[in-house]
C-alpha cells in the first residue's frame, strides 16, 4: 500500500531491530514505514532520529510499537523465509521525481525470488535511456529490503553496488532463491 499525500502526524517512530542482515534502523510516520536503514550501530542509531526530524520537520521518538509494530512483524517473517510479499503502507516521503517512479514500479512489479536489470527498470519506469539514474534511485531508496533495490542486478549478471554492501545484497538475494547459501 502506497501512501503520498494527505495529512502526515508529525511524530515519527523509531526502532533499532535484529535482522538476517545486521541491525536495521525502522521508522514510521502516521502515513507508513518512512524509512530502512542497513547496518545501524551506535552511530547511525544517534545520528539517524535527527536526521529524520530534520527531514520531515517531525518530532521522532523511539518506539517499537504501535505505528513499527506491523513493519517488524513482516521483516521477522521475510527473514524467517515465511513471507514474500510485504503488505505495508508506505510513505514516500524521502524520495521524489523519477527515483520514486522507479522505486515504486520496483516495489510493483519485480516481485520475491527474481531479479531485473538497471536497463530495464529504467525502461518500466518509462525512460529506457536512464539505465544509471535507476543506479542512483537504488542508492537513494530510503525503504530497503521492502522496496527491493537488492533485485536489481547489471544486464551482463553482475550484482551491481548496494548502499548495504555487497555481502548484505548476497545473503538478501541467498534468503530468496536467487543466489545459493554462502558455503562458510
Amino acid at each position: 500500500m502506497d501512501i503520498e499525500d494527505g495529512p502526515r502526524d508529525l511524530t515519527v517512530e523509531w526502532a533499532v531491530v535484529g535482522s538476517g542482515v545486521g541491525p536495521l534502523f525502522l521508522a514510521a510516520t502516521g502515513r507508513g514505514l518512512v524509512r530502512v536503514e542497513f547496518h545501524a550501530g551506535e552511530g547511525r542509531r544517534e545520528r539517524m532520529p535527527g536526521r529524520l526530524a530534520q527531514q520531515l520537520g517531525a518530532t521522532v521518538v523511539e518506539s517499537a510499537t504501535g505505528r513499527l509494530a506491523e513493519p517488524l512483524r513482516q521483516l521477522d517473517r521475510y527473514f524467517a523465509g515465511a513471507l514474500r510479499a510485504f503488505d505495508l503502507p508506505l510513505d514516500w516521503s524521502l524520495t521524489t521525481g523519477f527515483n520514486r517512479r522507479v522505486l515504486r514500479e520496483l516495489a510493483d512489479g519485480v516481485p520475491y525470488g527474481t531479479l531485473v536489470g538497471y536497463g530495464d527498470l529504467a525502461r518500466r519506469a518509462g525512460q529506457p535511456e536512464a539505465a544509471q539514474a535507476v543506479g542512483a534511485a537504488m542508492g537513494a531508496n530510503p525503504l530497503p529490503v521492502v522496496v527491493p533495490c537488492h533485485r536489481v542486478v547489471e544486464s551482463g549478471g553482475g550484482l551491481g553496488g548496494f548502499g548495504g554492501g555487497l555481502e548484505t545484497k548476497r545473503r538478501l538475494l541467498a534468503l530468496e532463491g536467487v543466489l545459493p547459501e554462502p558455503l562458510f
